[in-house]
Order: C-alpha cells, then structure tokens, then sequence
C-alpha cells in the first residue's frame, strides 16, 4: 500500500486538476475555489485511475472528491451504470446523490439513482428499467437488486465505499461481499473511512489493487475547534452538567451525541420535559421519523439534536454550532469525526465534552490523538438555571404534494408571498425574508418559516393553490 504525503503543499486550485472545463466552470459558480486538504491528496490520485483509500472526518469535502473523480470518468453518452456509490444510511445516499447532481450541473444528461430501504421496491425496478450512469445507495437494498437481477453491474468501472467503517459496524459486511463478487475485476476502487479499523484494511486488501493511501491528521482537522471537558460525578450530575452548559451557550444548532439508542431517547425525553426545544435521531425509530428530524434540525425548527454515531451519518448542516459528546465515545477517531460536524467550512467551532472516572482512560486517547494536554473546566454556575430554555426560530410546514404532483419550490414560494386579493388581509403579507429552506420529495414538500408569521403562512397555504390545485397543509410539532 503506497501513502501520500499530508504535508505535500501543491498548488490548491481546482484549476490546477485536469478536469474538464465544464466541471470547472460549475465549481467556480458553486463557490469552489481552493481544495480542501483531503481533495488535494486524494484527486489527483483518483484522476489518474489509482484505488485510493482515503481517512477524513465529515464536512473534509470527501463527497465533493470522490464526486468529481467519478464525473470525469464517466462517459456519457454510454447509458449504462458505470459508477456505485455505497452509503450506511439512506439519509447519507441522498445527500451524496445531491452533492453528485450539484457538481454534474454543467454536464448534461446525467442520471443519478438512489437505491436505499425504507422505500418501495417496484418503483425502483421501474426507475432502473429505464438506465442510469451512477447508482447511490445502501448495502441491502443494492445487495437484494443485484440477487433479484434487477441491477446489472457488468459495465461497472468505478466502485465506491463512503464511510466504509460504518458499513462493517452496521453489519452489512456479507452484503458488501455479495455486491462486490458481481461487480467486475477490471475497476477503480475507492474507500473513504472516518476511522480506519483491521477489518477496513482486511477488507481494502481483499478488494483493491495496490491502493494509495491518504489521511488528513487530527490536529491538521481539528485546528479550528475549541473543544472544553467537563468532569461528572455520575449520571444524575452527567445531565445537570448537560443542562447548565446548554443554557450557558444559547446557540441555533445543537448536537448531542450518546453513545447507545437507549440513552440517546432518554437524554432527548429529560431536555424535552425540562421545556427545550429537541427531537432524538436513532436506529429505533421509523424511517419516515428519521427523516423528518433530520430535515427539521437542518432547516433551524428544532434547535436540539440528541443522536447516536450510526444514525448521524448523512447529518449535513451547515453552521452547527455546539457539539456536546454526553458520554465520551468508545474510539478517538470516533470523538475526532463527532465533534468535526461543528467548525464546518472554515468556521470557528465549540465542542463540550463530558466524562466520569470511568472514561478518564478514554480523554488519555483522545489525548494522545491529538497530541495536546486536557484539563477539565469548572460547570457554569447554577445562576443560568434562570436563562430561557433553546427554542428554534423557524417552523416547519409539511404539504402532502410533492415532484409527482409538479409541485417545484418556486411554487411554494409564490403561494406563500402571493399578494392577498381579500381587502381585510391587506397588510398581513409574508416576506421573503421569514421563508427558511424548502425541501420537495417525492409526494411530500416541507417549508421552514418563521414562527411570528406560521399561523399566517398555514393560512395562505391551506386557502391558495400551486398548479390549479389545493394541498392538504399541517404544522410539524416537537
């Protein structure tokens, strides 16, 4: 296995890759100047057709890396399925295939599929009648395509592991095994991990052909983020110690990450009753749930999101303010990629972390990772106890019309800004400016507003039309 150097300072221009132009263009456009350090070791690798097994935490532009290498390679005026993209989770497929379609703007005629549980499956043998170039999607709903036949890999030439260390966690190995025995020998292979445990060597060794090996170091990532300790007796004072410092750091979006489901839905319970504004992300709840409180978190309507490591991934929120570890988690590397969701594209990033006696051995790796000395702070004082409890900003509406019934986000817009034609609602208009995001699925669309104006917004919705026609409207309550 050859490895790259992280400390090689080459030029960081995209412009200095040999991509083509069009790709270019559409970095430029999309605000993509510099690359990140992890693109810097592992494109020019890719382009040159090269395996590449790659470490970087989430938001290290890993997405955007991969992304690029697989548009260059593909051909496409050839409609076949050249490039797969393997997730954990449905909620990270589908932020790679956006980030894929996002990058491929300029390129014509791409078709990007997502294959993931928790949906239909003959929608999908219809959507894969009809071709696609590249295919993203999770391990057990590929693995039953290829077994059915409905998914054909036989002109397959580039082959992608994202976040290889919680597919083997989740236990998708023998699917991983089954996909990759009928995909064919001749391929690139590429393998991004946060951390990067024997099983992932075992398993790069197995599939791979001399890879080059790339990892940003976890000072290199961490650089930017001020991380503070929290010593606590026992799990009485653990959430004592949690609820002072979220009331001593008032902040938009916050993540707390517990290290079992369990935990996870009690801490998210406990802040709930205590009159925060918080939903629980975890491997427990259903898939509609999931989604939902990953859309909420990320378009500000929920100002708490209490989570587990495996449920998290696909997590991709912008400015996250404060990341709290509630227990210390079982790995350094792991710690490393939790509290690198805070401190994203250059911000300045908070992570709180809190342990007993118990986990001191584990602040002793974190330690060594990262090659500075820990010392635990003292809490806040209980004077905080009288500061308001976190509420989101926004609200968020759910319209029971989505891509089927054309319904475009323009058009959630207009309906609500439209001009009242009632003389009696003159005045009570909605601007621009309190519309948040808005996300449009399959059959579903939600609009995120501000909560001064949601009564109104409700109104405007439930009364006026998008396409000729009316749609059922209801608020998403915590």
């Amino acid at each position: 296995m050859s490895a790259s150097n992280t400390n090689d300072k080459a030029t960081l221009a995209f412009s200095s890759l040999n991509l083509q132009q069009d790709l270019l263009k559409n970095l430029s456009t999309l605000g993509y100047e510099e690359m990140t350090p992890i693109q810097a070791m592992s494109l020019p690798e890719m382009l040159v057709g090269k395996d590449v097994i790659a470490q970087g935490k989430t938001g290290s532009g890993k997405t955007a890396a991969f992304g690029l290498a697989l548009l260059e390679k593909l051909k496409v005026k050839r409609f076949r399925i050249q490039s797969m993209v393997l997730c954990p989770t449905r909620e990270l497929a589908d932020q790679v295939a956006k980030e894929i379609r996002k990058l491929a703007r300029a390129v014509h005629n791409i078709k990007v599929l997502t294959l993931c549980g928790g949906t239909p499956f003959g929608p999908q043998i219809g959507s894969l009648e009809h071709g696609a170039h590249i295919i993203v999607g999770t391990p057990g709903r590929i693995e039953e395509h290829v077994i059915k036949g409905t998914l054909k890999l036989d002109d397959l030439n580039l082959l992608i592991l994202d976040e290889a260390d919680r597919m083997l966690e989740m236990g998708f190995e023998a699917a991983l095994d089954n996909i990759i025995e009928r995909t064919p020998l001749e391929r690139q292979t590429l393998l991004f991990s946060a951390t990067f445990p024997k099983q992932i060597q075992a398993i790069s060794e197995s599939i791979m052909t001399d890879p080059v090996m790339v990892k940003v170091s976890a000072t290199e990532d961490q650089s930017n983020i001020n991380q503070h300790f929290f010593h606590v007796e026992d799990d009485a004072h653990r959430f004592a110690a949690l609820r002072l410092l979220l009331l001593d750091n008032p902040v938009e979006s916050t993540a707390i990450f517990c290290n079992t489901k369990k935990e996870t839905q009690a801490v998210c319970n406990a802040l709930h009753d205590d009159g925060f504004s918080v939903l629980a992300l975890h491997g427990d709840l259903e898939q509609r749930d999931r989604d939902q409180t990953l859309l909420r978190f990320a378009n500000k309507s929920v100002a708490i999101l209490v989570a587990t490591d495996v449920a998290a991934r696909g997590l991709d929120i912008d400015a996250l303010d404060l990341v709290v570890n509630y227990h210390i988690a079982h790995d350094s590397e792991v710690h490393i990629h939790r509290i690198g969701r805070t401190g994203r594209a250059g911000a300045q990033g908070k992570a709180i972390s809190l342990y007993s006696d118990k986990e001191a051995y584990k602040v002793g790796l974190i330690e060594d990772t990262l090659e500075q000395t820990i010392k635990p702070e003292l809490l806040p004082s209980t004077d905080v106890l009288k500061n308001a409890r976190h509420q989101a900003k926004m609200s968020t509406i759910q319209i029971d019309g989505g891509k089927k019934q054309k319904v475009r986000p323009g058009d959630i817009l207009g309906a609500l800004t439209a001009k009242s034609t009632n003389a009696k609602n003159t005045g009570a208009e909605i601007s621009g400016k309190d519309i948040g995001k808005i996300n449009v699925l399959d059959i579903k669309a939600y609009v995120a507003v501000d909560k001064k104006i949601l009564k109104l917004a409700l109104r405007k919705l439930t009364n006026g039309k998008m396409k000729g026609r009316s749609f059922k409207v209801r608020h998403l309550t915590v």
